[in-house]
């Protein structure tokens, strides 16, 4: 395993893998997995996947500023690159691209990836300017290491769709591959910004993967439920949790995000639902979701 902290040493060493196997008459699949480190068994399942389906894994480490808003938690988003390092090292990662912000982003940036409407719902509303951030950097590690594929957790489901739709309005040559949430044992979605929890609050957050849980049960049980009412039970689930702050219960399509009217029932919608979730425990802000395709319903 090769760690780069460079952009033009990264380049350079990808150029000379991709030459030495066209050399042997091969095309060399590579596959990708951006990160903002602190790394947990969800990022671990992004890197099997990219070690079963390619010839050469890199994974990016970098917490991105321009995606955190003034009053977010950049300055305390946890960083552990040495257990970074040997989770990747565990995981056949192959080059660790671990930049400064410096090297990112050398003069303040003049320019700025923007994917419209996908962005102003869900998080995006919350997080005015995040998805710019996010698709900013995205693009730009895209085009440093040129992949074949690049993964992406489910969990933030929003993000998976507005980097899919990124790359497919600009034909960038990159698949994007979404992969599983992973979770803990009692439901929890893995998450980064789960250290910062209480143990009271670790206990409360649970209610989110319960009341998705639930939800998915009743639509099992009654396609005829309308998206209103799958609102409501879910929102009243939360709300029995004191500790629980919520931010927004949204649901619509997937992945054009579009709202599906409260009066719409589950059996009548054309395509697959997100139901989504955003609350907040403390200072925590705690995301997780579902996916109903189509033929749950």
């Amino acid at each position: 395993m090769i760690v780069f902290t460079e952009i033009a040493a990264l380049k350079a060493h990808l150029r000379t893998e991709r030459f030495a196997a066209a050399h042997e008459g091969k095309v060399l699949q590579v596959g990708f997995v951006p990160t903002m480190g602190y790394l947990h068994e969800g990022h671990a399942s992004l890197l099997r996947y990219a070690r079963k389906n390619n010839d050469l894994v890199v994974l990016s480490i970098f917490v991105n500023p321009i995606q955190f808003g003034p009053n977010e938690d950049f300055d305390r988003y946890p960083r552990d690159p040495d257990k970074d390092k040997h989770l990747a090292e565990r995981e056949g990662v192959d080059v660790i691209f671990l930049p400064s912000v410096e090297e990112m982003y050398p003069q303040p940036t003049k320019t700025i990836v923007r994917v419209e409407e996908l962005t102003e719902r869900l998080c995006g509303a919350a997080r005015p300017g995040h998805f710019d951030g996010v698709t900013t950097v995205v693009s730009k590690l895209l085009h440093i290491v040129s992949p074949n594929r690049a993964y992406f957790g489910q969990k933030d489901a929003q993000q998976a769709a507005v980097v899919a739709q990124m790359v497919n309005d600009l034909n960038m040559d990159v698949e994007i591959v979404p992969c599983p949430i992973v979770r803990e044992e009692d439901g929890l979605a893995l998450s980064s910004r789960n250290v910062y929890l209480e143990p009271e609050q670790r206990q409360a957050a649970l209610v989110l993967s319960r009341s998705l849980r639930d939800a998915e049960q009743t639509v099992r049980e009654n396609d005829q439920i309308t998206a209103g009412e799958i609102f409501r039970q879910i929102t009243r689930s939360i709300a029995l949790e004191p500790a629980a702050q919520i931010d927004y219960v949204e649901i619509s399509y997937f992945p054009s995000l579009i709202a599906l009217p409260d009066s719409m029932s589950v059996k009548d919608a054309e395509g697959d639902i997100l139901i989504a979730v955003a609350v907040k425990f403390g200072a925590t802000r705690l995301i997780d979701n579902i996916i109903l395709a189509k033929e749950v319903s």
